[in-house]
């Protein structure tokens, strides 16, 4: 056994059944692997590339904070950049008078989404309001509060450690929520306020939720009228709306919030990541309404939920500041055309060889296939140059598949190589 086998077997990280690759170069969507060929990134790595890799946008930003300071806590330091980042953010996702807590990554951000849901609800309401509401198919971030909370199967705790916490209400996603005469509809939100009224308006704080699903049940988007309901619901018993858009931010769905997509479902409470940090920097943000960023400086709140140490870095917000750059350059008109033509040579595969089912919004769909042929379809994408992120999958049996989600930058002809090749690797497979 070599030297790297025995090391990878020390680090303790994910793996798969298939062999890794060795990068040697990037270039935008592409990795340049060791022997001289590419791979293009079919997934935008863990779905956070989304500007692709080697910016030099992100890289001039850094560079200029690097040597100006590379650590200032924002309470000792005056936090110029950090304030710059929260006024660009803000206007860039359409939400310019929201405040915004800076925490190091997406599980962060959700814990700390949670903490304030907590303390604004009870400072506003004077009781005790805890109870944090998720869906059977969500998924909230690997800590032992998210994890507990939410309906990812193959990560949730054992029932001996789940704090005694777990999902409140069903997807309305055929795989947990099927019905014998009828599809899914806005209806299905009503399960949620019955919940409520069930737990107790008192108790409730919020409802947490993920627009468009990610990568629990494959990048299923939600009935038309949905999360419009859920917002009716929900102020109807003064119960805050969270959106986690760790995955879906930054214009991966086309838009530049999912919740976009629909009319009247704006949330109190919006919860950024992967997208923002764009893969070159850990990163999580949570931005909090004007209606109710005043009670979290009410005179009765809380303490603000611990941030961490490196929460709001320097370094941190100016990479993000260069993924920024990124996107404001980018032509909007096009990147939408584009999304488009996906999904449209996406949908086309549905029911060749082993797909049973594609899904999804602009750059974001889950390919669903034959139990027991994912990694047969992955391995063959990759011999011919692109490489899947696999999805966790949900009913019963559970099912299984892979998200396409190239980088935002991707070119036409990227495109057109992605779906090519899928399309070869289907047949082979099949």
């Amino acid at each position: 056994m070599d030297s790297y086998v025995q090391n990878r077997e020390r680090l303790l990280t994910s793996s798969r059944p298939m062999p890794d690759f060795e990068v040697v170069g990037t270039h935008g969507p592409w990795l340049l692997r060791k022997g001289g060929t590419r791979i293009f990134d079919g997934s935008s790595g863990l779905l956070c590339t989304n500007v692709g890799q080697s910016s030099t946008k992100v890289h001039a930003r850094i560079e200029k904070q690097f040597f100006r300071y590379s650590f200032g806590g924002a309470a000792v330091v005056q936090p110029h950049i950090q304030m710059e980042l929260m006024e660009r953010l803000c206007r860039a996702v359409d939400r310019p008078d929201d405040s915004v807590a800076l925490t190091t990554c997406g599980t962060l951000g959700v814990e700390v989404a949670v903490g304030l849901a907590r303390n604004i609800t009870r400072v506003r309401d004077g009781r005790q309001r805890g109870d944090i509401l998720t869906s059977s198919l969500s998924y909230h971030g690997m800590s032992a509060l998210t994890l507990a909370l939410a309906g990812n199967h193959a990560r949730r705790p054992r029932p001996e450690d789940s704090l005694n916490l777990g999902p409140g209400f069903s997807a309305p996603y055929p795989p947990t929520h099927a019905h014998e005469d009828r599809e899914c509809d806005a209806s299905c939100a009503d399960e949620i306020g019955s919940e409520i009224d069930r737990r107790g308006t008192e108790n409730v704080a919020a409802v947490l939720i993920e627009p468009i699903n990610g990568t629990t049940g494959g990048a299923f988007v939600p009935p038309d009228g949905y999360l419009r309901r859920i917002s009716e619901i929900c102020r109807e018993r003064d119960v805050l709306v969270i959106h986690d858009e760790v995955l879906t931010g930054m214009w991966r769905t086309g838009t530049p919030l999912a919740s976009h997509h629909w009319d009247g479902c704006e949330p109190d409470m919006v919860i950024l990541s992967k997208g923002l940090g764009a893969g070159y920097t850990s990163v999580g943000a949570v931005l909090v309404s004007p209606e109710m960023a005043r009670w979290v400086r009410h005179e009765d709140a809380d303490p603000l939920p611990a941030m961490g140490t490196m929460a709001a870095h320097p370094l941190m917000a100016a990479a993000c500041l260069g993924v920024l750059d990124e996107l404001e350059e980018m032509d909007f008109t096009a990147f939408a055309a584009r999304g488009e033509r996906l999904g449209q040579a996406l949908a086309s595969l549905n029911g060749i060889g082993p797909v049973r089912d594609v899904r999804g919004r602009g750059f974001l769909y889950g390919v669903e296939v034959t139990p027991g042929q994912i990694w047969p379809v992955m391995e063959a994408a990759e011999e011919r140059g692109v490489f899947f992120y696999p999805f966790t999958g949900a009913g019963e049996p559970r099912s299984e598949g892979f998200v396409v989600a190239p980088p935002l930058t991707s070119t036409d002809e990227d495109i057109a190589f992605l779906t090519a090749t899928l399309s070869n690797a289907l047949g082979a497979v099949s």
